[in-house]
């Protein structure tokens, strides 16, 4: 297996602060320019973004080409869906919508084959190497893959001290816009409540030995959360930096043109 599958989640349970930002386009191009532009991780997102299976696995072999490490974010917690993502050779894993203890166990028990998990046995897969993982190998295959769990509603909240508990689960991510929404304050992340519940979960995380991770809207948060304990540290989109550049250079065209 790779340095990316073998040494990123080690990198996050030793407590490292790994920034990332998340791929949405859908384009393999724009996945390996992001992996270059000195991000420790992306998430190849196919919960809300444009990949779809083949465009997932153009752009895991694209990120692999970069010092960064891919995490799929997959549609749902399904075993489907994450046995496909794993199939396919993701390093690591984000899972939307883990709202209870129990979705936890049961995207824990998806991520590990039996006899620990229900895990279906494909050894000549991209993940298992294309059968360089054996038969002896696959009791412990989940130890090179890292899981993050998204923590988007006031259930989660409520159980993730319960939820970083359980082996298996190595960081909890906080989704913004989703749990901001839940909590009733729909895009006030600078709420009492919802701040109340962002460190509610990094206490979680960091009691139980696991991480905590973000998306956040702006670099300016980075010392704020950081300062609690997130070191899963997410800023933006390829399409919001895309767009984001497109209108800096008409803005300054234009601004030239009227001078």
């Amino acid at each position: 297996m790779s340095n990316h599958r073998t040494g990123f989640r080690q990198r996050v349970l030793g407590g490292e602060t790994l920034l990332g930002m998340f791929v949405n386009l859908g384009s393999p191009m724009a996945a390996e320019l992001c992996g270059g532009a000195g991000f420790d991780w992306l998430v190849l997102d196919m919960e809300h973004g444009g990949l779809t299976e083949p465009t997932l696995l153009a752009s895991l072999h694209a990120v692999a080409a970069t010092p960064a490490t891919a995490v799929v974010r997959v549609e749902e917690g399904t075993r489907l869906r994450i046995g496909r993502a794993l199939d396919f050779g993701a390093p690591a894993l984000m899972v939307p919508r883990v709202d209870s203890v129990a979705a936890a166990e049961q995207v824990v028990s998806y991520v590990r084959y039996p006899p620990l998990g229900t895990r279906g046995v494909a050894l000549p897969t991209r993940g298992a190497g294309f059968g360089r993982l054996t038969h002896a190998d696959v009791a412990t295959a989940h130890e090179l893959t890292c899981v993050f769990v998204q923590v988007e509603s006031s259930t989660a909240v409520e159980q993730a001290a319960e939820i970083a508990a359980l082996d298996g689960v190595d960081v909890l991510f906080v989704g913004p816009t989703d749990l901001s929404h839940a909590l009733g304050v729909p895009g006030d992340i600078r709420d009492r409540g919802y701040l109340a519940a962002v460190e509610r979960v990094g206490r979680a995380a960091a009691d139980a030995g696991k991480q905590a991770g973000v998306l956040l809207w702006s670099a300016d948060d980075v010392p704020a959360y950081r300062d609690i304990g997130y070191r899963l540290i997410c800023l933006g989109s390829d399409g919001g930096h895309v767009v984001a550049g497109a209108r800096a250079a008409a803005a300054a065209l234009r601004a030239q043109l009227a001078g």
